[in-house]
């Protein structure tokens, strides 16, 4: 997982209540700073320290970065633990992108099998993707919703429907589908390969 920039992790509940519906709560009552700086410690108690993890935290609390730049803390729902373990790797931002490959900002150059890049709210898309038919000026996929989730080499979009959750879920699922069916014809050509290879072997004894 590339975090380039700090950012505020907190958990989906504190106390058995919304972390939101708590941190509104609290600014009735107190000032922001003071609000924050006790989400903060709850936050704390219940993740542990993010930063070791590669989370750092903004100078400014997670309340009043929201109410400054409009930017809304992220909500834990299991990437944590998995990140804890190893599963999930924090890394750096991306230099640049080779076949199979990424290259990042602090020199290490990494072996991959697909990129998801989470593009916000608003897609920036063509000024990136150059020499390609996918994506219209506007950032979105020129072939109409249901069929707009698939390019050409490997190339994926989902959430681009302008349908909400129901579309981005209907994208998931069909390059989900999409995915699985070429590892298995991936899979069965190496087979295929293999084998070849195995009978050329014995053919020389």
């Amino acid at each position: 997982m590339v975090v380039r920039s700090s950012v505020h992790v907190l958990p989906r509940e504190i106390l058995g209540k919304s972390t939101f519906e708590l941190g509104v709560t609290m600014m009735k009552w107190m000032p922001v700073w003071l609000a924050d700086k006790t989400l903060l410690f709850l936050a704390r108690i219940v993740l542990g320290d993010t930063d070791k993890y590669g989370l750092k935290r903004p100078k400014l609390g997670p309340l009043e970065l929201k109410n400054l730049e409009c930017k809304t803390p992220v909500l834990d729902i299991g990437a944590l633990p998995k990140i804890r373990s190893g599963k999930i790797k924090i890394v750096p931002g991306i230099i640049k992108f080779g076949r199979g490959k990424v290259e990042l900002v602090d020199g290490r150059v990494l072996e991959i099998d697909s990129v998801i890049l989470a593009t916000g709210y608003r897609s920036n898309v063509p000024s990136w993707l150059k020499d390609n038919d996918f994506f219209s000026d506007d950032g979105i996929p020129k072939n109409p919703f249901p069929n707009g989730w698939k390019g050409e080499a490997g190339l994926y979009a989902v959430g681009f429907t302008r349908k909400g959750l129901f579309g981005a879920s209907l994208d998931a699922m069909s390059v989900a589908h999409d995915i699985a069916c070429r590892w298995k014809e991936e899979s069965k050509q190496h087979k295929k390969t293999a084998a070849a290879r195995h009978r050329r072997c014995i053919s020389h004894f």
